[in-house]
């Protein structure tokens, strides 16, 4: 049996939120990552995996547990391990060649070697006849090579990618793809695994060989997926396909768990994290949904390219559905509900009222609000105060995220009205 190169062990990470209360966002995260492969955590944004990735790193401390690399504890960032940015941190004042160099520079290798390092490590990501180029004179694609010679500079065992490609084109994050497979298939790098944090699905299957699939509210390993398919992989192959749908599949099923389906006693609290989802986007999808004639049910993959949507694009969208009850999710296929193809055939006003039926009925937070308006002698109240009540369960940022949600659902339905400059909320018309 092969021996691991890092091991993670029971790793938890909380953030203090005030003297008696943390938010926990990593919960007992167990894995281990081999010589010979690469290994690609997928899940939504917000679920833990960049957090994950800077402790691995060493860059963060673990609230509880352990990370192992060869053998002995990360409690500080290790020569052997370096990480790809998803941003691509260039320092504008200094040419490809001096970024490049800084890492060795750093460590205190003397400015020959460092400099023949450097010109090794741009020759091997394609960047020859750049040397002397500032950032500014860069593409995107080209600032991220720059991104990963400076990785690969410090001749790494572990290369640690936190969505390097994501703020790519898709043209050139492809490319770029393709080229990082050339450069771990070559003999020119030292890497040994490299560990990649992704949301996008086809990006995990085009370059993993396993992948670990991430769910949320807390962070953790819901299920490891074998590839098993040869490099180079066309995305249009029958098996690479097959794979895509499978990890669909389980991505809606291990994403959706925690929601109600339909239908379900169980319903949702008042510290849910609602998706940051727009009505414009749940209006688009219920149209879009509507439009395959002749289908109950949708494949999720067809729709998300169909509609040239990414996991992180598409995913929240139809969690909004499933809360609202427009829309049931289930192995890897959605279809509408009664109540959504109603508010697909309803005109304006109409619409208004279905969904704010939907909002009282199976929104508890937003029904919390309507009811504390409807109380209070001024029908009215400070944002302030329902935002303290969110972060009595979430993040300042998860609440101020929440509560714009609330806000923006619950006008749309004429529940409530909003007043930006004073953060009043109140009764359009108070009986």
């Amino acid at each position: 049996m092969r021996k691991p190169i890092i091991q993670v062990k029971d790793v938890q990470k909380s953030f203090k939120k005030t003297a008696n209360h943390a938010l926990l966002v990593l919960d007992r995260v167990n894995f281990a990552i081999h010589e010979g492969e690469i290994v690609a955590l997928l899940g939504r944004s917000g679920s833990g995996k960049s957090t994950l990735l800077r402790i691995i790193a060493g860059l963060v401390a673990p609230s509880a547990g352990e990370v192992i690399f060869r053998e002995h504890a990360v409690t500080h960032p290790e020569p052997g391990l370096t990480m790809v940015f998803q941003h691509f941190a260039l320092l504008p004042w200094l040419t490809v060649l001096e970024n490049v160099e800084l890492g060795l520079e750093a460590r205190g290798v003397s400015r020959p070697e460092r400099r023949a390092k450097a010109l090794e490590a741009i020759d091997i990501v394609g960047l020859d006849g750049f040397e002397s180029a500032y950032p500014k004179e860069l593409s995107g694609g080209m600032a991220q090579r720059v991104g990963l010679a400076r990785a690969l500079v410090v001749d790494p065992e572990v290369l640690l990618m936190d969505e390097p490609f994501s703020a790519l084109d898709v043209l050139t994050a492809e490319n770029l793809r393709s080229d990082l497979i050339d450069i771990w298939r070559g003999d020119k790098a030292n890497i040994k695994s490299v560990l990649l944090v992704t949301h996008n699905i086809e990006e995990a299957v085009s370059l993993a060989d396993r992948i670990l699939v991430f769910g949320d509210n807390p962070g953790h390993v819901r299920q490891e997926v074998q590839v098993n398919l040869p490099y180079p992989r066309n995305s249009e192959d029958a098996r690479f396909r097959a794979r895509v749908d499978e990890i669909y599949s389980l991505m809606t099923t291990t994403a959706l768990e925690r929601m109600p389906a339909i239908p379900k006693t169980r319903t949702i609290g008042m510290e849910y994290r609602l998706p940051k989802v727009q009505i414009s986007e749940i209006l688009g999808l219920l149209e879009e949904l509507a439009s395959y004639e002749g289908r109950i049910r949708v494949d999720l993959p067809e729709l998300a390219e169909n509609l040239h949507f990414e996991i992180n694009e598409l995913f929240p969208i139809c969690e909004a559905l499933e809360v609202l009850r427009l829309a049931q999710v289930s192995a890897g296929d959605i279809e509408l509900t009664a109540v959504g193809r109603d508010i697909v055939n309803a005109d304006i006003q109409e619409r208004k009222k279905l969904f704010a039926t939907q909002l009282m009925q199976h929104i508890p937070f937003v029904r919390f609000v309507r009811e504390v308006l409807d109380t209070s002698p001024t029908h009215e109240e400070r944002e302030k105060f329902f935002l303290e009540r969110l972060e009595s369960h979430l993040s300042e940022q998860a609440a101020e995220e929440v509560m714009t949600v609330v806000i923006d659902w619950g006008r749309y339905a004429e529940l409530f009205a909003y007043d930006y400059n004073s953060g009043i909320l109140s009764l359009e018309n108070p009986e």
